[in-house]
């Protein structure tokens, strides 16, 4: 595509497209990166355990991500524009909806069923229309467009804490649920898909030109290792987002002053950061040293400081400090497991073929959510928590370099024998 035409059409660029992505992301990133503020009050109207409450932010994700491969299917055949439109709206209206509601299945229709059907569709559309605009870096650009989606809370944690206090649950929720749907409908008017010249194979290698469909794909073992070490990590992540609330009042932290701040909110806002920086900073690295060799070196890291972080828990500075580090060393999965499966299976059907990736997101909730809670009820602690949440990680870390490393390697080499 010639800078004439760019400069004339401002939509064809591919940096207005990334940037436009990632205000998309950032405008459904709420609903599961909040979800700890909102789990103290909500039980204090309900009248329901964390048991019971963390069932709506399993559906949440699993809505998001065991449907995603039909969601992928639909961007693809109607167009990443429309559904992204309704994405937003639904995630936005996920919230309205969950203002005045006074049973908790209702809050799982609303909070979880919209909210995870509405995100699920702008983040599968979002990714698989920045690994075609980005062929040579997409490590990089996935990792921006994920750092959105990561990072997006860090403009809300903050007011929507303050609104809490000062203008209660339903106030909050109705305000910044027209706020969210209102800013991603906006930016998702602008989206575009790349010219066909921009989705040639680039540099990397991938196992064929034209893209292995999704069925030839869910046949190979090399899809279901990436599958398994995505669900691992999803697991250690998603149960620190869900549980976050619940064992820093445990541990002694919540109501605790940091820098001046509330101990809490400070470490949830300090996560964004990391959560978000990490998604392009190991996907640029990965684009020059290889996937594998990023995700030992990340999923290592969030084993090691999540070992520090349970270790050190009853210090509330170092806990905020060291729970910044325990997000940068999980966020990435988010850019490097899409960017690898792509290098893998080519372009055609990354939409899709991603959304059957990124079911093990669904898989990680359920096991960090409800399950982790149980273990927790069950034992009176979260120790034995934690000690699965690492084990996964080191896992995942040795998986990444002794297994599929060579595993890919192979099936590239046989993909293009």
């Amino acid at each position: 595509m010639s800078t004439a035409e760019t400069a004339s059409n401002p939509l064809k660029s591919k940096w207005v497209q990334l940037a436009l992505g990632v205000i998309c992301m950032m405008s459904i990133s709420s609903p599961q990166y909040v979800w700890a503020l909102f789990t103290k009050p909500i039980m204090g109207q309900l009248g329901v355990s964390l048991t019971e409450l963390q069932v709506t932010f399993s559906i949440l994700i699993v809505l998001q991500t065991f449907f995603s491969p039909f969601q992928g299917f639909l961007v693809e055949k109607f167009g990443p524009r429309l559904l992204l439109s309704v994405g937003t709206v639904l995630t936005g209206l996920s919230w309205v909806l969950s203002a005045n509601l006074s049973t908790v299945s209702n809050l799982y229709f609303t909070y979880g069923v919209l909210g995870g059907l509405g995100t699920g569709i702008v983040y599968i559309g979002v990714v698989g229309l920045m690994v075609r605009w980005f062929p040579n870096n997409r490590g990089f650009a996935v990792g921006m467009v994920a750092a959105g989606y990561g990072i997006g809370a860090l403009l809300t944690t903050f007011p929507i804490a303050d609104s809490l206090a000062s203008s209660g649950l339903q106030g909050t929720l109705t305000f910044f649920g027209y706020v969210i749907g209102a800013v991603g409908l906006l930016a998702a008017q602008g989206i575009r898909v790349p010219h066909a010249d921009r989705v040639q194979t680039a540099s990397q290698v991938e196992a064929a030109a034209s893209g292995v469909a999704p069925k030839t794909m869910l046949k190979t073992p090399v899809f279901w290792l990436m599958f398994l070490m995505m669900s691992m990590m999803s697991t250690s992540g998603l149960m620190v987002i869900s549980q976050m609330g619940a064992f820093a009042k445990d541990f002694g932290i919540t109501g605790t002053m940091v820098f001046g701040m509330a101990a809490l909110p400070l470490a949830l806002t300090i996560d964004r950061v990391t959560n978000g920086f990490t998604r392009p900073f190991f996907g640029w690295i990965s684009d020059r040293i290889g996937r594998e060799y990023t995700m030992t070196i990340a999923f290592g890291l969030e084993a090691v400081a999540m070992f520090i972080w349970v270790a050190t828990r009853s210090d509330p500075v170092v806990f905020v400090l060291m729970s910044g580090v325990v997000f940068f060393g999980w966020g990435e999965i988010f850019s490097l497991f899409p960017s690898t499966l792509t290098d893998t299976f080519g372009q055609k059907h990354a939409t899709t073929n991603y959304g059957f990736l990124y079911m093990a997101q669904g898989v990680g909730s359920i096991i960090g959510g409800p399950i982790a809670a149980y273990i927790h009820g069950a034992t009176e602690s979260w120790m034995p928590v934690f000690a699965i949440m690492i084990a996964l990680d080191a896992t995942a870390a040795t998986l990444a370099f002794f297994v599929l490393k060579p595993m890919r390697a192979k099936y590239i080499q046989r993909a293009l024998a």
